[in-house]
Order: structure tokens, then sequence, then C-alpha cells
């Protein structure tokens, strides 16, 4: 199904492209044209084109005016009913869409298949044929080339007979133009020799070179050696290199390690194929170590290379020599680029991307301490040509001048030459060609064609492809009549611009009076007829005549003069306040047949009522008057307002100016005049009052330390609005901060000014003490001081510290220390003489390089109590599990060093204290269970105290024994009868063996499933009744108790009953007898593991 919105863009489409059209005055104009117009171009589309003429004193229409009541019904006037055809049937010549590009075919594909692409549009479709190197490819004689549309299909491809350049001709009736050339190359990679090679022998020491020899193949390939065996790769290095340009194996000083067999590995970069030469041998002579020599440069990039803009570059140097020689590299005259990289221990120069900066002499240079060497290499980059200026399809009448130029830029500098429909266009006749250049004089129809600049260089060639149409037609009008309606008084043009080539002669005539020039009726240049200070009298027909060689045609045009129309906008000026709403009306005063058209503008645009509406509204009152609502007034609704009124005859603009009242706009600049500790004198300018006086100015100071912009107090207190400075005081000292400034009216509190560049306020003695000082803990004869650090904010300079006093209670001296952080927060003092507990007086004060500032409070502060000294006492263990023995004590005589907490230590019985494993308590806890203990086994278990100072002493080791582990059996032989809601349940007794606990009784869990809850159930007999709540499926479990814990768990159990009906006594499962039988009569269900149901 087709989409409904898909006509609907084609007719949008078309319409488009017939606004453009219209828009290129006095001549036909093809949308082919429109659609092969460049980019770039600079040239017109038609050597005639021209804007079209605005008119004040009227408007040319092309019907009589039939209005309709919409507002807009005059401005449709406007719009052209021409109708231009369509692309389909517009005829114009070969434009290519696709050329065909270089093209690299494997020789090995199975398909031996090569594709040339190659696509034009034109009308008519174009045809094609094909050249290779110049030759046209003959289909019909080589079955191997076929075409299809425009592309050459040639199958069984081969090097010998299809290597070279290929080119695309399309033509039509209209021209032919000419493809850009494309290289057709094939890749494959032969084999290697199959001779062998012989071995190499050195001496230890010396420099060798081993040769690849490639086979042949196309195009390049990359170069590798195998050591030995694959794939066993060299690995490159300031000793050994692989050139990529000759494929040779170079070893500056070869060592004993490099003896062994060396194979060349090739691979094609197209077709990835891979071969590898007959294996070299290399060994060493036995006569000797060569000694010490000089480097020699064994390969080196080209004394000339020559490369594209664009590329990567790579420069090789490797040289040979005992000790290895070093290669540095330079630029003559020059710096190397500074993106240009190093590689393979810098045998290699990369430059990516070269630019035609980056040409230049290159010098490699090997060194070792026996000597040095150097070459020297240009480096050429050439481009491409690229077009800076391009010719463009043109129409033009018969004996007209044809100028038109290309120009492109590349180095070497391009040469030109021109074709006309694929053949050489030489300078003969009315024809000159000058490089760029080609002029025709008195263009003629024979002129008509394709035409293409040709600019190359050695490295490649461009192609710009133009038509030429020669333009020959009787007069036609395209609109006829026309209507013209004018303003009284003012001057009206009438046009007379028909088709025609070549231009035709044009007279004017009323009635059947030819017109006469006068001084209000003149005859313009362009045809067009102008009457000045238009009358009643001068309504009427004018018939425009137009004659050339090949016929004559003639257009009407009917001339209506009516009255000038008056607008009145009020009020013309209003003041209002920020948040009200006014209302402006336009009333147009016209000619009664017309129709009028509104338009509100603010500030000279148009107002955009759908982006604007939440304040603006258009209100259409009567036929010529509309209102403008304009509501929630802002400041920046202020400013000048335009209602222009519309006809078919004439337009009226009318403005009137609102002013609004509202908060001031925000003061200018802010400067710090001076600053001190604490103040800091601010100026500004003054801002826009918006019309309300500014009352008072408020000061607001941002710093790191604050939380946004605060209002900071001033002198004098209030600053008036009359005021340009004041001074913000009680700032801290040593702070950066950035000021700003405020202003407000009787409507309100303006924006703030753009911040202040940022001072810092001078250094002052600081004035805030530390808070909280407190302390305590710490070691055996410590005094441990902390406080809360003073905030940067108060520090109030440099070389921030605390001073730290304490004396022991009664005593008179203060002893000082200075604490030269400032984000220390504690102070510990050490003195053995002193005991536990010790009180102290402290105070902790604060200073920078200013001077001293103030001391907190004295607070007491005890010293450090220590670890405690006295074991717990009253320990107890007794076993309450097989795995679990619960141990208890009682805290140690209170007194100094008191416990934070206990750790229990236990160990088994023939085993050391210190293998054993250690429990704290949570906190001040005087008992804990140990868990995960073996069964029946003797613990040895002992308790310690400890604080944040350390451990104290242990008690002496008690001893306690865990149970026997309970039953490993479970409950086997399980029978159950179910009636109603109830079950009964039986199981075989469980017996312990001699190394388990006695069973004590049993536990029975059921479950519904689904259900996450449990009903436990406990018996001492092998036997017991469960009640079932309701309706669903239970699972029922039984496990044995002993002393030594629960035992293992019994098969589940599973028990079905209706499902939401709830069990009633009478009623009995499928498992049980009638109510008369007797037990022994009762049916027994031996019970399977739930698996199997």
């Amino acid at each position: 199904m087709g989409s409904p919105w898909k006509p609907f863009l084609l007719l949008s489409v078309i319409s488009s492209l017939s606004d453009f059209a219209r828009a290129v005055a006095a001549r036909p104009i093809s949308y082919a044209a429109v659609l092969r117009m460049k980019a770039d171009s600079s040239s017109v589309l038609n050597s005639r084109s021209r804007p079209r003429q605005h008119h004040s004193g009227g408007l040319v229409t092309t019907d009589w005016p039939a209005f309709s009541g919409h507002p807009l019904s005059a401005l449709s006037l406007l719009s052209s009913q021409e109708d231009y055809r369509s692309e389909e049937s517009e005829e114009f010549g070969p434009v290519f869409i696709h050329e065909p590009d270089d093209v690299i075919s494997p020789l090995d594909s199975d398909e031996k298949k090569v594709v040339m692409h190659c696509e034009a549009r034109g009308n008519p479709p174009p045809t094609y044929s094909w050249y290779i190197n110049g030759t046209e490819v003959d289909a019909e004689a080589d079955y191997r080339y076929r075409f299809i549309d425009g592309n050459l299909i040639i199958t069984n491809a081969s090097e010998i007979t299809d290597y070279g350049k290929y080119q695309c001709k399309a033509e039509n009736s209209f021209g032919t133009v000419l493809g850009r050339e494309a290289l057709l190359q094939f890749a494959y990679l032969g084999a290697f020799s199959g001779k062998t090679r012989g071995g190499v022998s050195v001496r230890e020491g010396q420099g060798v070179v081993l040769m690849c020899s490639p086979p042949p193949h196309s195009p390049e390939i990359i170069y590798s050696w195998v050591f030995n065996e694959f794939p066993s790769f060299v690995a490159e290095d300031s000793r050994r290199f692989i050139s990529q340009d000759t494929g040779n194996l170079y070893i500056s000083k070869v060592q004993p390690s490099d003896v062994g067999s060396y194979i060349c590995l090739v691979k094609n970069t197209v077709t990835n194929a891979r071969v590898l030469s007959p294996p070299t041998p290399l060994t060493l002579k036995t006569d000797g170590v060569m000694g010490e020599y000089e480097p020699k440069i064994e390969v080196h990039f080209p004394t000339s290379v020559l490369a594209s803009k664009g590329v990567t570059v790579r420069l090789e140097c490797f040289a040979l020599g005992n000790p290895v020689p070093t290669i540095t590299w330079r630029k003559i005259n020059g710096n190397i680029p500074k993106k240009a990289r190093l590689r393979k221990s810098q045998a290699v120069l990369e430059i990516p991307n070269i630019q035609l900066e980056d040409s230049g002499t290159y010098e490699c240079k090997a060194e070792n301490p026996r000597g040095g060497t150097a070459f020297k290499g240009h480096l050429q980059v050439y481009t491409l040509p690229q077009w800076v200026r391009m010719i463009n399809d043109t129409q033009m009448d018969s004996g007209e001048k044809l100028q038109w130029e290309c120009k492109a830029m590349g180095r070497p500098r391009p040469t030109y030459h021109w074709l006309r429909n694929g053949l050489p266009l030489t300078s003969q006749g009315r024809v000159e060609i000058v490089n760029g250049e080609l002029t025709i004089h008195k263009v003629q129809q024979t002129d008509s064609g394709m035409y293409q600049c040709v600019a190359g260089n050695k490295y490649g060639t461009i192609y710009n492809n133009a038509e030429l149409k020669i333009l020959a037609s009787a007069p036609v009008f395209v609109h006829n009549p026309i209507r013209v309606i004018a303003t009284l008084g003012k001057d009206v043009s009438l046009e007379c611009k028909p088709r025609a080539s070549p231009k035709p002669r044009v007279t004017w005539k009323s009635g059947d009076r030819r017109i006469q020039q006068s001084r209000r009726i003149m005859l313009l240049r362009n045809n067009t007829l102008r009457i000045v200070n238009s009358s009643r009298a001068d309504e009427g027909s004018y018939v425009c005549r137009a004659e050339n060689q090949l016929g004559s045609a003639e257009m009407t045009a009917i001339l209506w003069v009516k009255e000038a129309m008056r607008v009145e906008l009020s009020p013309n000026r209003v003041e209002v306040t920020v948040g009200e709403s006014v209302v402006l009306s336009c009333k147009a005063t016209h000619d009664t047949s017309l129709d009028v058209a509104f338009q509100w503008f603010f500030n000279q645009k148009p107002i955009n009522f759908q982006q604007d509406g939440g304040h603006f509204e258009y209100i259409q009152t009567q036929s010529s008057t509309v209102d403008l609502m304009i509501r929630s007034i802002l400041l920046k609704h202020a400013g000048k307002y335009g209602c222009r009124a519309q006809t078919s005859a004439d337009t009226v603009f009318a403005e009137a100016e609102l002013l609004v009242r509202g908060p001031p706009g925000p003061p200018g600049v802010v400067i710090v005049e001076e600053i001190t500790d604490t103040t800091a004198t601010l100026s500004w300018t003054r801002g826009l009052d918006n019309h309300s006086p500014i009352s008072t100015y408020n000061l607001q100071a941002r710093s790191p330390f604050s939380l946004g912009w605060q209002t900071v107090k001033t002198d004098p207190d209030p600053v008036t609005g009359d005021m340009e400075s004041a001074m913000a005081v009680e700032l801290n000292p040593w702070v950066e901060y950035e000021f700003r400034v405020v202003a407000s009216n009787a409507i309100g509190t303006g924006d703030p000014s753009a911040p202040s560049r940022g001072v810092r306020t001078k250094e002052a003695v600081p004035a805030v003490a530390p808070a909280n000082v407190s302390g305590g803990n710490g070691r055996r004869h410590e005094l441990v001081i902390s406080w809360e650090p003073v905030s940067e904010e108060f520090q109030n300079g440099e070389g921030f510290g605390y001073i730290v006093a304490f004396r022991a209670n009664g005593t008179r001296g203060w002893k000082e220390k200075m604490v030269t952080s400032a984000d220390s927060t504690t102070y510990k003092y050490r003195d053995e003489t002193f005991p536990p507990l010790t009180p102290f007086e402290v105070k902790v004060g604060v200073y920078n390089n200013k001077g001293d500032g103030p001391f907190s409070k004295v607070v007491i502060i005890h010293s450090a109590e220590g670890e405690p000294r006295d074991a717990p006492s009253d320990v107890k263990a007794y076993s309450i599990s097989s795995s679990e023995i619960r141990v208890t004590w009682k805290p140690p005589n209170p007194g100094p060093g008191r416990p934070r907490g206990y750790e229990v230590s236990y160990w088994k019985d023939m085993e050391q204290e210190e293998s054993g494993k250690k429990q704290r308590t949570v906190k001040n806890e005087t008992s804990m269970v140990l868990t995960g203990l073996e069964g029946n086994s003797l613990y040895l278990i002992s308790v310690k105290g400890f604080n944040s100072i350390g451990q104290g002493p242990a008690t002496a080791a008690v001893t306690a024994n865990t149970r026997k582990s309970p039953p490993a059996q479970p409950p086997t032989n399980l029978m159950w009868i179910q009636e109603g809601n109830n079950v009964s349940l039986n199981w075989d007794p469980v017996k312990a063996t001699d190394n388990e606990s006695d069973v004590i009784g049993y536990m029975v869990l059921l479950k519904q499933e689904g259900r996450g809850h449990n009903q436990v159930t406990r018996t001492i007999n092998p036997s017991t009744m469960l009640s079932l709540p309701e309706g669903g499926t239970y699972i029922i479990e039984v496990r044995a108790l002993s002393e030594g814990g629960e035992g293992a768990l019994s098969s589940q159990v599973r028990v079905v009953t209706s499902s939401g009906v709830r069990a009633k006594s009478n009623q009995c499962s499928v498992h049980c007898l009638p109510q008369s039988l007797t037990w022994t009569a009762l049916l027994l269900v031996l019970l399977v593991p739930s698996a199997s149901w």
C-alpha cells in the first residue's frame, strides 16, 4: 500500500522548483539546468537573468480581482500563475552521475569478471561507448565485452589484453561528454624460483645482506622474513632491518645467535596471497672475528622522492657497521615536521598527511665510534588538479557573445584544453581559446552542444562539463492579459516581458493610438511603460506588441487607479508596568472594492504569533480593523510596534511606541577601588532605571567559603539610588572575594551586575579560637588533646598554626607547644612521671604571621588510663551442643585501664594455645557462645580484656567438653493416614550409636507448599497427629532431637487436600477407610521420597 503523503510531497517539490524558476525573469529556464548548477559556482544560471521588479505604485495581477474575505487575499496576487515544463519534459544533454574509478582486479579470482561503472542522465536518455587506451571497444567483435546500461562488463579478463586506461563516452541529440580516465590493473603474486639458494658465510661482527629477489607481482607487496621455521619471524631492531623497498634483510653486525636458515615471505596487499622463498643458510666463518669498522649505508631512499599531497611518506635508511650504527635524521634548511614519526629503531622516517610545506632535502646519518656517513635526498610533493572556478550550463540568444572561464590549481601548474561534444576545440574563426578561457563571438545555433574544460598535469586530469543552448523563438507572453491596480497620484509601471530570441522590437499603444513619450508617460529601456502621477483618466487598456524575424505577439495590460489608503494606529504612545497588558488597535480606511491584509511588526521584524503566542495575540475585530493584544508584558517588549496594511493597490505602515516600567537593569562594571583587611570600597556605573527611579543598591559578595552570593553590610547603610560607590564592611581578612551590585526601584529588584574581578582582603591577626577542645584515651603516660580545626575562612593570613597550652591541675606554669599545620586536630604529650587519669587544664590558641590570636576556654582533660591491668574473674564454660560452648566471666575490679571489650581464646586439648582461635565481644559483654566446634572434644578456654591502648592479662584456662554428635540416621519408614483435615503420622524410632548422643525426642516440620512459614511440633514418641488448616499441598519432614543437637532430616512426605475447601471431620481421603472400621483394618500407605511424586 502506497504512502498517502507521497503525492503531496511530489506537488510540494514541483511547486518549489516552479517558484525558483519564476525568480529568474525574461527567459525559459530548464529544471535540468537548475539541477546541474554547481554549488561553488559564481556564474549566474542564465546570461540574461535579472531580478523581478518591485513597484510601490501598483501591483501586476493575472486575473480580475475577485477577492475573498480572507485577510491575506490581496497578498495572493503576488504569486505567479506561470507553469513551466517539468524535468521529465525538459530536454538537456548528458550529465555524468557516476564516472569509472580505478580498479585492481585479482588475476586468480574464480569469476575473472571486471565491471567498469558509468552512468549519466539526460533527456533523451544518453547512449554509451567505451575506449581502451584510446581505442573504441567493439562489443560485437569480442564476446568478452558487454554493455549493461552504461557499465562495461569484461569476462575472462586478462592482464595482457585488458590492462590500461578506460574512458566512458555518453551522448544524446544535444551533445557528447567524455568521462575521466580510469586505470584497470590486475593483482597477482607469482611463485619464487624453486632453485636452491646458496649459503652465506660471514665472520662474527661482520654485516650481511640477505637478498629476497621477489617473484613477479602487482601491485605492492609486504616483506617479512622467517628464521629457521614458520612462524618464527625475524624481529627488527637497531641491528636487523627489513626494507619494504628492496625486500632484503640487513644485519648490521652478525652474532652467533643469527646462525640459521632464512626464508623471505611476501604478501600481496590486494589478494592477501603469500609465498615463501627457498631458505638461505647463514653460517659463521671460523677464521676469526671481524674487527670494528665505520658505518656503510646499504639501503636508503631515492635521491628524488615524489609524493602526492595527503599521503604517508616512508623514507628508509639503514647501515652496516661494528659497533651497530645509530641512525639520525634532519631536514636541510628547516625542521622535520612535528607530525613525523621515527620507526624501526629510527631506520624509517614516516611523515603522514604530507603537505607542500613538507617538501625539501632530508638527510639520514649513520654513526658509530669508528666514524660516520650520511645520505641526502629531495622530497617533492605534487598535487592533482582541483577546480577553483568552473563553467555552468548557459542559454543564450543567437548573436550574443559567450565567455567561459575555468581555473584549476595543482602542482605542477595544470594545462588546459577544451572539448565540444567529445572532440577537441581549437581557436579558429569566432572561437578564441586562451588557457582556461573560451570565447565564442556571435554564437549560432550550430554552437549548441556539450562543452568540457579539461585541466591536467602529469599526475592527473579533471573534467568540467556544461551545456550551451542557443535559443531561437518568436515572441510569447506567458501572462496575457495582466491587471494593474495603482494608487491615485503615485507612479505606475506596466511591464512588457515577452519570451523571444533574438530580442524583439517592442511598441505600446492605447486603444488604436500608438503611445508617444511625454513628461508623464515614458518608455524605459527595458520596454516598461511608466506613468507618472497617475489619475483616473489613465485607467484603461494598454497593448504591448513584440516582434522579431520569427514572429510577433501582443499583451494587454488593464490599469485601474484607486484612492490611497490611510492607516490609524492607536494609542501611538503608551506606558505600562511589567506584568500588565495592553491593546494596540490598527484601523485602515481604503477603497471598499479592495480587500486589505494586516501584518504586525515589533522593532521592524514581523511578529511570529505561533512562537510568541504566550504574549502576543492577533485579534480581527472588523474587516478593516485589527488589534494586537500584548499580555504579561516583560521589559524586552518595550520598543516600536508597527502595523502594515496592504491592498492590491498600495501599502501603508504606521508605528506606535510602547514604554515598559520595570525593575532596574544590571549596574555597569563593578570596580574594587580600595581593599583593607575587613573592608572593600566599590564603585559602579548606573544601569537602566526602566522608567522608574532607582531607590537603593544592594552590595553582594561571594567567596570560596560562602553558599553563593551573600548580602554584605555597607557604609553608608542604606546605599541610595543616587550613589555610585560604597564600602563593604565586616569582611574576613585574607579571603578572596568577588563583588556585585543589585539595584532596586519601586517596582522591584533588577538583575545583578557582572561580578568584579576577584580580590583578596589583607592579612590580620586571627580572631577565632579552636572549638570543642577535648581529649583522653592514648597510651599509658600520654596526654591526648584534640580540637576542631579553624576554617581557612577565619585563619586571617599565611603561616597559620595552633598553640597548645596545658598544665597539671593545681600547678601554676603553662606548657606551650606549637603545632604548625593548619589542618592538625590533635596533639599528644608523653611524660613517664604522671600516673594514669591525671587531670590537666588545657587550652588551644591560634597564630599566623601577623601575631597570636585568642585561646579557647580552659577544659579539664585526663591523661590516658593505659591498657587493662587485671584479668576477668570467675570464668565458666559448659557445652550446649556438639558444636557449641557457652563461656561466661565477670569483669575485673574498677580502676585505671578499664576494658572496652573482651577476647576469648580457645584451643583443643593436646594442641598449642598459639594454634587456637580467638573471638572478641561486640561491646563490654561478659558472655559468648563459641560455635563451629568438633563434637565430643575437650577444649581449653581463656579470657582477657582490651581497650584502645592494648590488651590486659589473660585468665587461667578452663576446660569444657562438647557433647556427642546428634544421630546421623534420619527417621525412616514414615507412614501416614489422612482423615479429613487430620493426618496421623508415625515412624520407626531412631537409635543412636555409641559415639552419638541419645535421642530425647523428635521434631516434626509442616510447611504448606508456596509459603515460607513452618509449623513445628515436638514429641517424645515416634508418632504424632497433625491438623491441616486449609486446602493445598503440604510437605512433612521429621528429625531426631538429642543433647548433641538436631539429627538428620527424613525424606519428605507430600499430602494433598481439596483446593480452597476446608476439610471436614467426616470426610476421608483416598488413603482412609470408613469410620466404622477398626484401626486394624485401616490401609497403611508406605510413603516414598518426594522425588518420586
